[in-house]
C-alpha cells in the first residue's frame, strides 16, 4: 500500500485524511547597506542563514535587500546582530 497523495496518473489528492500540512515560511526583506560584491552577498548569505529558524537567504547587491525565509517571524534584533557583526548596516525592513 502506497502513502503517496499522488496517483499513478500524476494527479494530487490534498484532500487526504491524516495528511499533514506544511506550515507556510514568513519571507521578510530586509534593507542592508554596505554590500557592493559576491563576498559581502556569500558572508550575510552565511552569517543570516545560521540563524535559528532562517530556511533561506537572498541578497540583491542592486537594490542592497536581503530576503529572509524563515518558518516563524524573526528576530529583528538577532538579524540586525550578525548583519552589523560582519560589517554591515541593517537599516530596516524593506
Amino acid at each position: 500500500m502506497s502513502s503517496s497523495c499522488c496517483s499513478t496518473q500524476g494527479t494530487c489528492s490534498t484532500g487526504t485524511a491524516g495528511t499533514a500540512t506544511a506550515t507556510e515560511a514568513v519571507t521578510t526583506v530586509y534593507a542592508v547597506s554596505g554590500m557592493t560584491c559576491g563576498h559581502c552577498k556569500a558572508t550575510l548569505t552565511k552569517v543570516i542563514g545560521e540563524l535559528d529558524g532562517v530556511s533561506g537567504v537572498e541578497v540583491d547587491l542592486d537594490t542592497g535587500l536581503v530576503t529572509v525565509t524563515s518558518a516563524t517571524e524573526p528576530d529583528d534584533a538577532a538579524i540586525a546582530e550578525v548583519v552589523d557583526e560582519a560589517g554591515y548596516e541593517l537599516t530596516g525592513r524593506a
